[in-house]
Order: C-alpha cells, then sequence, then structure tokens
C-alpha cells in the first residue's frame, strides 16, 4: 500500500489551519482539492490571501457548504480522492452558545455529510479536525485520549464528541480508517480573528486595554499551527501506510500550560508594546484549563510540537504588524 495520499481533500481548506495545511501538502508533492465557503464569520480577505498563490495545477477549490452533499458528490464525480481532511466547522465557544442549532448543522451535519462523501467514492481515510474542548472541565490533567468526554460544557464541544462518534460509526461500517486529532489552542500567522491572540493583538495595535475575563489564572495549552499541521501530515502518512483500517482519538496539543495573564504578556513583548488590561467575568462556556497528554501522539506518529510559545507568538506578532500595515484593523 502507498505510504502517501496522492490527492487530498481538505474542507475548511482556505481557513486558519486549513490554508496552512493545504500549502505544506502541496510543498510535499500532493495534489489538493479545498472545500471551503467563505462563511462571513471573519472576513473573506484573511482567506483568500492563505490560498491565492496555489498553482492551479496542482489545486482546486470549491466554494460550497460542506452539508451539500449531492453538490460535492457531483464536483467529486471524476476525481479520485486518496484521503479527506475535515477541518470546517463553525468554531468558537462562545459564539455556540448564542446559536446551538447552527452548530449542530455545520459541525454534526457538515461531518455525517463528508463521511458520506468518504463512502460514496471508497475514500478510505478520513482525518477529523476535533478540538480539546471535548474534554470539558477535566479534573484530571494532563487531558488524555482515554479520559471520559461526557461532560462538554458548550454546544461547539458537544457538536465536536459528536463528530467523533459518528467518524467511529463509519469506520465500523465501512472500513474507513480514520484519525480524530484534538487540537489544542492553534495559534499562528492568519489566526481567525475572533481567536484571543489575535484579539489581543489588534487591542494592542488600536491603543485600546486587553480585555481579560476572569482574573488571568486560566490556563490554556497553545500550539502553533506549523506543528498542528505536521501532526496532520504524520496522521496522513500513517494512515495510508496500514495493511488494515483502525480508528484512533490522538491529542496534538503543546504539552505545557501558561497562564492568561502570561500570555498577555507575551504578545505585548512580542508587539513591543504594554499592555493596559481591563479585567472582566469569566464568560459561559470557557473551561479554567487545558493541557494535553501527548503520548499517544509521540507513539503513534512521531510527533511532539517544536515551536516554543514565546518563538510562536514573536512570528504571529511580526505577520499581524504586516498584515495591518496597509489596511484598518479589524474592530475587536
Amino acid at each position: 500500500m502507498a505510504t502517501q495520499a496522492n490527492h487530498v481533500l481538505v474542507t475548511g481548506g482556505a481557513g486558519f489551519i486549513g490554508g496552512h495545511l493545504c500549502r505544506r501538502l502541496l510543498r510535499d508533492g500532493h495534489r489538493v482539492t479545498a472545500i471551503d465557503n467563505f462563511d462571513p464569520f471573519y472576513p473573506r480577505a484573511i482567506k483568500e490571501e492563505g490560498i491565492e498563490d496555489f498553482p492551479a495545477q496542482v489545486f482546486t477549490l470549491i466554494e460550497t457548504d460542506i452539508c451539500n452533499t449531492d453538490a460535492i458528490l457531483h464536483a467529486l464525480h471524476a476525481r479520485s480522492v486518496d484521503a479527506i481532511v475535515h477541518l470546517a466547522a463553525r468554531a468558537g465557544v462562545r459564539p455556540s452558545i448564542e446559536a446551538p442549532m447552527a452548530y449542530e448543522e455545520t459541525n454534526v451535519g457538515g461531518t455525517q455529510s463528508m463521511l458520506e462523501v468518504a463512502r460514496e467514492h471508497d475514500i478510505d481515510t478520513f482525518i477529523y479536525g476535533s478540538s480539546s474542548s471535548v474534554y470539558g472541565n477535566n479534573d484530571k490533567v494532563p487531558f488524555a485520549e482515554a479520559d471520559p468526554v461526557r461532560e462538554p460544557i458548550s454546544p461547539y464541544a458537544a457538536t465536536k464528541r459528536s463528530g467523533e462518534l459518528l467518524a467511529h460509526t463509519f469506520h465500523h461500517l465501512y472500513d474507513i480508517t480514520t484519525h480524530c486529532l484534538r487540537f489544542f489552542t492553534v495559534y499562528g500567522p492568519r489566526q481567525r480573528p475572533d481567536l484571543a491572540i489575535h484579539k489581543f493583538a489588534r487591542q494592542l495595535l488600536t491603543d485600546q486595554p486587553i480585555t481579560m475575563y476572569g482574573d488571568g489564572t486560566s490556563r490554556r495549552d497553545y500550539t502553533y499551527v506549523a506543528d498542528i499541521v505536521d501532526g496532520i501530515v504524520r496522521s496522513l502518512r500513517r494512515a495510508k501506510g496500514l495493511d488494515a483500517p483502525e480508528y484512533e482519538i490522538i491529542n496534538l496539543g503543546g504539552s505545557e500550560t501558561t497562564q492568561l495573564k502570561d500570555l498577555i504578556s507575551g504578545i505585548g513583548e512580542a508587539m513591543d508594546i504594554t499592555p493596559e488590561i481591563e479585567q472582566l467575568p469569566t464568560q459561559p462556556g470557557d473551561v479554567e484549563r487545558t493541557y494535553a497528554d501527548i503520548s499517544k501522539a509521540k507513539q503513534l506518529l512521531d510527533w511532539e510540537p517544536e515551536t516554543p510559545i514565546d518563538e510562536g507568538l514573536q512570528q504571529f506578532a511580526d505577520w499581524v504588524k504586516d498584515y495591518y500595515a496597509d489596511r484598518p484593523v479589524l474592530e475587536v
């Protein structure tokens, strides 16, 4: 069996992680088809910037919704796809509390749709972008894949866990090798504007105080986007090198935690701007901490993160200052 997928379908391929993944796959010599509906959750221009220089000979963009199964099946009818990396989703814990039905439709229905595409086209590899949010307020740290995940505290987290269960069903019924990769707070250039690091940077650039929810002692396991992409690529390599189908849930995280107040200090240092802080109440749905046990990723994928938080923040700061040098800073 081939050890690499030659043609990879990436949903959310123009998004933050998806755009970086498509670039890496193209660099590694793969053909890539991306699906993205350019949801107005954040500006289209940020997405377009990430994929604008991809060569048309080896990169195809299908602009449609992942829930539109018939349109995707039609678009792929003459294409031979070796693997699906399913990253498209409605993102964000707090917005999911405001619109839980929309999150169910996209994240659960859309995952069901893409699994059906895999079944219809006999695609034997399905990589699913899950989230550390499924762990909820887990008392045990670090979080391990065998830990119970029965108590999600946001609709977003519940939909991501639902996607893992659907993926297992299709693995069991149709012999699809499936890896559910639980990402831990991904950051880096072209990060979504709603995420904390990007919001903090814009507040600094516009001389606003940084809005800090809670007392600053909450902790997150931050993972640089290039490390996440490397984990996805290693997952694909493992999946295509197997002799029999498998189903695995695998954490991809930085394997260390950073307090919120230290993160704010770090982004201020990277931006060379001293932050002023406005403390606000803790938001519903926010977990107290995330912390990845990555021993399984080391064992199965020979993967571990390489980018320390200070280096990653500096690379993000360099990008964000360049990006907003010649365009208005998005409102926070």
